[in-house]
């Protein structure tokens, strides 16, 4: 299999599948719309050797073998893969409270916890991982982000998340942080309605902001469907050439590969194929689009183009994380590690 971005450019989308094995149906449309990557829900994930077969099944299905695999295994309410099967691992929240009693004890736990996840997902075949989540836990605002943010506080949501990005991409994961510009500040789930941020410029570049530009550094980012009215007051950011623009790659500095988040989510309207379109041109590199409907692949397949210029540019900058094997002495003893940690607090 082919492994080269300069052959037949893939198409600026990340997509999912139905279920546990593809289709023949989803076989020949991968093959012939060859996304860039693909994205797997707990849908997809039932067993560890079915899982592998999957993975590699994606990966021949587009005849590219460092396709990438992505999943949100961000620990607590969001991990895909779970027990019994696998391992659990805690959510953002807990190692902010960790944080309170010994700060530095937290941020070496959240690189082991990241450290213990990217092995679980690379013995899998698994290479990026949807976390960490960046986005501050504001009083008033809706659970959707809850404890799966590491705080308030800005310097220390970009401190632990420096150092979630740091134990994934030490054992081969690549982080995509999410979800910019600032998902903290939604009232409304995202999943089920589209949310308005009524802050002033200002307020959001002390504070929503701050996280992500301590980190503008690292590969991927996930943009968030919310409206800022204060920047876009029509467009929410995934779909705001605006915000991208001006605030993502401009104010906050990101220069990595930006994918949008689920393009199938409540938060957007209109056909799911004006979704993907009005994305990319609004400066995503890639549509995410994560229920595996087939239809509406095809529809997300049918409106965006092969990754350009920019995009192709973009990734030659951020290859895959380089693999790094580990024993399973080492995986025992950082899990351990973990749960001494974990115990402190």
């Amino acid at each position: 299999m082919s492994s080269g971005l300069n052959e037949r450019r893939p198409l600026a989308a990340i997509l999912g599948c139905s279920g546990p094995a593809l289709t023949a149906e989803e076989r020949s449309f991968f093959q012939k719309a060859n996304p860039y990557g693909f994205i797997l829900f707990r849908r997809n994930c039932k067993t560890p050797d079915q899982l592998r077969r999957l993975v590699d099944d994606l990966r021949g299905a587009v005849g590219r073998a460092d396709a990438p695999v992505l999943i949100d295994q961000e620990g607590g309410r969001v991990q895909r893969l779970r027990a019994p099967h696998w391992a659990e691992h805690p959510a953002a929240g807990r190692f902010s409270a960790l944080a309170e009693r010994d700060p530095d004890l937290a941020e070496r736990a959240v690189e082991l916890n990241a450290r213990s996840i990217a092995i679980m997902l690379r013995e899998h075949g698994i290479t990026m991982n949807a976390a960490p989540v960046l986005d501050l836990r504001l009083p008033g605002a809706s659970d959707v982000v809850g404890d799966r943010s590491f705080g308030q506080d800005p310097e220390l949501v970009a401190r632990l998340g420096r150092a979630a990005a740091r134990g994934y991409l030490s054992m081969g994961i690549i982080p995509v942080v999410k979800h910019m510009p600032g998902h903290g500040r939604a009232t409304v789930d995202s999943h089920l309605a589209l949310p308005v941020v009524t802050a002033d410029r200002e307020t959001l570049a002390l504070t929503d902001f701050r996280p992500f530009q301590a980190l503008a550094d690292l590969p991927w980012a996930m943009t968030g469907h919310i409206v800022f009215q204060a920047i876009d007051p029509d467009r929410p950011a995934t779909l705001s050439a605006t915000v991208i623009g001006e605030v993502i790659r401009g104010e906050i500095g990101f220069d990595g590969v930006i994918v949008s988040d689920d393009l199938s989510m409540g938060a957007l309207e209109g056909p799911i194929g004006r979704r993907a379109a009005d994305a990319v041109a609004a400066g995503c590199d890639l549509a995410l689009h994560c229920n595996g409907v087939l239809a509406e692949m095809e529809a997300v397949a049918g409106s965006v183009p092969p990754i350009g210029d920019a995009t192709h540019s973009r990734l030659k900058r951020h290859p895959p994380a380089e693999y790094r094997p580990w024993s399973v002495a080492e995986a025992e003893e950082i899990r351990a590690e973990l749960a001494r940690a974990l115990a402190v607090g």
